[in-house]
Parts: C-alpha cells; sequence; structure tokens
C-alpha cells in the first residue's frame, strides 16, 4: 500500500512538472520546490497547492511542503515598460497614419495576474492599439499632434478600466512615433512654408506701416515745431518792434519836454530858430537825390526869410493851443471846487 500511494505521489510530480514545461509561455515559474525558498525583493511567488491556488509568497525567508505544493507563477512588482508595435490609424479626415509607443505597467495583485488573464502583457498591448485607433478615429490629422497628451491619457483610462480585474495597473502611456504618407508630409511642409512666408509678409508689412507712421509722425512733430518756432519769432519780433516804437515814442516825449523847457528859458526862441535853420539847409542838401522830382521854394537863397516862415508857423501852433490848454484847467479847476 505504501508502494502504491509512493507510486501514485511519483506520477503526479511528473505531470505537474511536465505541465509546467508546456506552460512556461504563460509565465509559469520553473523554479522546483526546495521546502525553503528565498524569495527576492519586489517578486511574488504564487503557490499552488494540489492544483489549486493555496497562498503568494512575499520577498524573504518562505517554508512550503514538498511535492504537494509547487511554485506555479513568479510575478515582478517592478514597473514594465512594453514596447506597442506599429499600427495604422485613420483620422477623422481619412489620413492614415502609423503610431507606436510605450507602455508602462506594474502588477498590484499577483493573484489575479496570474488567474485573471491568459497572457496580461499580450492582451494590455492589445487593448492599447484599438483605443488608439479609436481615439484618432475621433480627431483630425492637424489635431493629433496637438492632443497627444490627451490620447495618452485616454488610453491610460481606457487600460485601468478594463485591466482592474487583472491586478495590473497601467501608469502611462507615451506615443513614440508618428509616420504619415510621404505625399501628406510634403503637403505639410508646404503648409507650413506658406504660413511662414506669410508670416514674414505680415510682418515685413507691419514694420513698413510703423515705418511710415513714424515718419509721418516725425514730419508733423517737425511742422509743429516749425510752426511754433515761426510764431515765436514773429510774436518776438512784435515784441521788439512794439518796444522799439515805445522806446523812441518815450525818447520823443523826453525830447519834446526838453525842448518845450528849453524854448521857456532865456534866448530859448533864438535856439529854437538855430534849430529850424539847420533842419531847413540840411533838408536842402537831401534834395533830388531819391527821385527825379524836385519842389522848390520861391525864394530859395533867401535864408532869413524861410526862418521867418517856419517862426510865424510855430507861433501861430502856440497861440491856438494857449486858449484849449487855458479851458481845460479852468474846467479842471471848477470840477476841483465843487
Amino acid at each position: 500500500m505504501i508502494r502504491t500511494c509512493t507510486t501514485n505521489l511519483l506520477r503526479a510530480a511528473a505531470v505537474r512538472q511536465h505541465s509546467l514545461t508546456q506552460s512556461s509561455c504563460r509565465h509559469m515559474s520553473a523554479r522546483v520546490n526546495t521546502v525553503i525558498c528565498f524569495v527576492p525583493q519586489q517578486e511574488a511567488w504564487v503557490i499552488e497547492r494540489f492544483g489549486k491556488y493555496h497562498k503568494t509568497l512575499e520577498p524573504g525567508l518562505n517554508v512550503i511542503l514538498p511535492v504537494i505544493d509547487s511554485i506555479k507563477y513568479i510575478q515582478s512588482l517592478k514597473e514594465i515598460a512594453i514596447d506597442v508595435p506599429h499600427q495604422s490609424a485613420i483620422s477623422s479626415d481619412n489620413v492614415v497614419l502609423n503610431i507606436d509607443g510605450v507602455l508602462y505597467l506594474k502588477v498590484l495583485d499577483p493573484n489575479k495576474a496570474s488567474y485573471g488573464v491568459e497572457d496580461a502583457e499580450y492582451a494590455v498591448t492589445q487593448l492599447a492599439q484599438t483605443t488608439m485607433r479609436s481615439e484618432i478615429g475621433r480627431i483630425t490629422m492637424d489635431n493629433v499632434f496637438k492632443e497627444r497628451e490627451a490620447l495618452n491619457q485616454s488610453i491610460v483610462d481606457a487600460i485601468n478600466k478594463a485591466s482592474a480585474a487583472w491586478g495590473i495597473t497601467c501608469l502611462r502611456y507615451e506615443i513614440r512615433d508618428i509616420k504619415m504618407p510621404d505625399r501628406v508630409a510634403e503637403a505639410m511642409q508646404l503648409q507650413v512654408e506658406a504660413e511662414r512666408n506669410k508670416r514674414a509678409q505680415v510682418l515685413q508689412s507691419e514694420g513698413v506701416k510703423i515705418s511710415e507712421i513714424n515718419k509721418a509722425e516725425g514730419e508733423r512733430q517737425a511742422a509743429i515745431l516749425k510752426s511754433e518756432a515761426q510764431r515765436e519769432a514773429q510774436i518776438n519780433i512784435a515784441k521788439g518792434e512794439a518796444n522799439a516804437i515805445l522806446a523812441k515814442a518815450e525818447a520823443r516825449a523826453k525830447s519834446l519836454a526838453v525842448l518845450s523847457q528849453a524854448i521857456g528859458q532865456k534866448n530859448g526862441h533864438d535856439a529854437v530858430s538855430l534849430n529850424i535853420a539847420e533842419q531847413y539847409v540840411s533838408a536842402f542838401s537831401n534834395l533830388a537825390k531819391e527821385t527825379n522830382t524836385v519842389l522848390l521854394p520861391s525864394d530859395t537863397g533867401n535864408m532869413s526869410n524861410m526862418v521867418a516862415q517856419a517862426m510865424t508857423i510855430y507861433k501861430n501852433i502856440g497861440d491856438k493851443q494857449t486858449p484849449t490848454l487855458d479851458l481845460k484847467s479852468l474846467a479842471a479847476e471848477d470840477k476841483n471846487e465843487s
């Protein structure tokens, strides 16, 4: 009976070893049960007992039973980077794009990762590709480059939603390369060049516009300053002429006042006669210098007669002004008395 039991146990071990060899492509472990196991850091060993899940070994020293316990799966708890191969996707404006990327995963539950899905990496990769096709089909080619971050986040959300039952979480997805048909690339290059030429022409026209505006503004300011300078100059000239006229008038008034005082003194009439004679001689000497028309007195040689006539005119003017002055003085005195 003991021999029969031993034979059955050996057959079971052989079958288990054969199953481990066949299913090694499904992330099964090839480790042999040594009773005392040392689990490395950031690894989880899934133990089966009689072909059924029993427990998960944590990092460190662990003891399992021989023969009946087996190390079925070894799951790495580190972050895993998976290459997502090139895939073709059609945008909303019917442009075929070839896109590849990198997917970053991490195992959270070794039990679910071992029994929840046959091949977790393959399933996540396929889900990332289908989600990418779906998301690109909603946007145009021009917006693919602009919304790369939104595409990455959409893929991560879709994978996490589906992989919750697999014990795996998707940390991030990055689009690595986007390729488009050669004709589309050439058309985009021409569009970019046309846009740059347009911007250059706009900037150049703006520069010319600003230059012309500055030039016109400078001419306007110069004209304003020139007119203000001319106005100031005319004002200064007018003020100078007015001051000159006032100065001449004041000088003339002072000279007349001095002359009137001198006339009232002794021999004042003789001095006036002498002044008139000098002015007559001076005026007579300037005759016929500026024009050809000359008016001569009837008796040009009798100087004494001319002086006597001038004095008579002066005396008559003085006699006419005296009553007027007397009347004005009398009116002022009557007003003061009242």
